[in-house]
């Protein structure tokens, strides 16, 4: 795969930014109150162009890559101030999924 990244990879790119570019992390708090504007920004780009709202003009220009990409930097800098691997913790939640929900969603009568 061409320019792929883990999570470890870009855990350290987002570090790396921060001592060269930045002055420090912000604290988890603001971090926390960060992602959650920008989590909305996604939801409102949803809800007008997917959802039935309709799409105001100001928001045509809006782009879904660009706001997801913050949602995520945000939560790598989460884990980077918490300590926790994302490679890792990424792995043990999908095999928590996989055991979990290995025929949950396929006897569904909802999903069928």
């Amino acid at each position: 795969m061409k320019n792929a990244i883990t999570f470890s990879d870009a855990q350290k790119i987002v570090d790396d930014w921060i001592r060269h570019h930045g002055v420090r992390y912000f604290n988890e708090l603001t971090n926390m109150a960060m992602l959650t504007e920008e989590v909305g920004e996604v939801a409102r780009i949803i809800a007008r162009r997917y959802g039935e709202q309709s799409e105001k003009e100001s928001d045509k220009e809006k782009n879904l890559g660009d706001e997801l990409a913050d949602v995520l930097w945000i939560v790598i800098c989460l884990a980077n101030q918490t300590g926790i691997d994302l490679d890792a913790a990424f792995r043990k939640n999908m095999d928590k999924k996989t055991n979990r929900d290995h025929t949950r969603h396929k006897n569904n009568p909802k999903l069928i």
